[in-house]
């Protein structure tokens, strides 16, 4: 069964003959090989491009070894490219297995008529900083896993089931195609285990790798919670009894960032206009990723809901921070205190605002006043929204606060914009 990914291929096809490196980077198993190598290259014969005119290559294949060596494989594909006026399209995957890669993929974009896209599977591709060996002339397009709406186009439930199996299983393609749940277990569990941890451990060679994935548990057990590298290291000492400095802990936590396991959310005082290092919210990319460290211990739906909301605005472009908003007020014996409120998140794409907070259920006025009291202090002009997982959706609350079901939110790619 094939899952389309028309964002993503969109992504490709707009950066057609840009003149760059496209490197299609992403967590494993999110389907990075298949979109290129499958929904673009359908792409490319859809609209007219020859067969003779596409070069692929896998690099992890017994018949393409001997194309391991830079100059074999150099050599081969010059030779393939026969004139100088059609554009040739070159699709690589596991480029890291390619010697002196960077080199190669830099001399073919400096030919007039070639565009390169590459995936690759190992640590090294998995980071961010590829991109910086190919001195600026890279361009990544980052494949998360399926969203909800992707999910939901294969799924033969309702929505509310789909829901639970989503929010449970995650969004790896593997995963969600799956027969059986132990099996959707099994996968979870060996990527994690086999393939995430692996990589992070072998590429950065941690000293101490127990610490590294009790790390991870804790991630996982706080996410949407403010976390703080040094508070982590505390609760090393005091209840590990392991003596691990709080640098430490973050150079940790950024190479579950450079992995793409999660990613982080910087503290934004809305009125101050100014960042806020520390602390920071941690996501996950993957619900199923993320419950599978936890042996399916903790669901809490509330903080799942948060998280799946934080991915789908990363993927529709959006720049995420926490919001904080500081004001005035008194305590019972009328002296003035200063009080800070959070906005859940404060997403930013171009000139687009929009002040969003995740409630699970808003049952009464009182939870309704709670939900909007953050947003009605911000002060300005920009959108201001509250998502809940049921009820009715796409009205304005007398504050002027719009709010929407989970659902309409996920599966409708324009639903902040609706009036």
């Amino acid at each position: 069964m094939e899952i389309k990914r028309p964002f993503f291929l969109n992504e490709l096809i707009i950066r057609k003959g840009n003149g760059l490196i496209k490197v299609v980077t992403g967590i494993r198993r999110s389907g990075k090989s298949y979109l290129v190598f499958n929904q673009f290259k359908k792409h490319l014969i859809d609209t007219g491009v020859k067969k003779d005119h596409i070069f692929e290559m896998a690099f992890d294949t017994k018949d393409n070894e001997k194309y391991r060596d830079s100059d074999v494989f150099y050599d081969y594909v010059k030779d393939f490219i026969k004139d100088d006026e059609k554009e040739y399209y070159v699709l690589l995957d596991e480029i890291q297995l390619l010697e002196d890669f960077e080199s190669v993929l830099n001399g073919l974009i400096r030919m007039p008529n070639v565009d390169v896209y590459v995936t690759g599977s190992n640590a090294y591709l998995l980071s961010r900083d590829i991109i910086t060996e190919f001195r600026g002339r890279g361009d990544e397009i980052y494949l998360s896993p399926l969203s909800f709406a992707e999910f939901m186009s294969v799924y033969k439930g309702d929505r509310y089931s789909g829901w639970l199996e989503y929010i449970t299983y995650g969004g790896l393609p593997s995963v969600v195609l799956a027969g059986s749940e132990k099996l959707k277990v099994d996968l979870l569990n060996g990527l994690l285990e086999e393939t995430y941890i692996s990589d992070i451990l072998q590429r950065h060679n941690i000293r101490f790798a127990p610490e590294l994935e009790e790390l991870l548990d804790l991630l996982a057990s706080s996410i949407g919670s403010l976390t703080n590298s040094r508070k982590l290291s505390d609760t090393f000492n005091s209840v590990k009894n392991v003596k691990i400095g709080s640098d430490t802990l973050q150079k940790y936590i950024g190479y579950f960032e450079e992995a793409f396991m999660i990613s982080s959310s910087k503290r934004y005082d809305i009125k101050g206009k100014k960042y806020i290092n520390t602390p920071k919210k941690y996501y996950f990319c993957d619900m199923g990723l993320r419950n599978a460290r936890l042996n399916f211990r903790q669901m809490e739906e509330t903080h799942i809901m948060e998280n799946i909301i934080y991915n789908e605005l990363r993927t529709r472009g959006y720049g995420v921070d926490v919001g904080m908003v500081e004001y005035n007020t008194s305590d019972k014996n009328r002296k003035k205190i200063r009080k800070q409120l959070e906005v859940d998140f404060v997403c930013n794409r171009g000139s687009k605002r929009y002040y969003i907070q995740s409630a699970y259920a808003i049952p009464d006025e009182e939870k309704r006043k709670q939900e909007e009291a953050s947003l009605t202090r911000i002060g300005d002009s920009f959108k201001k929204i509250i998502i809940v997982k049921d009820g009715i959706s796409n009205w304005y609350t007398e504050e002027g606060i719009f709010v929407i079901n989970i659902f309409d939110f996920l599966m409708d790619p324009d639903s902040l914009d609706k009036n």
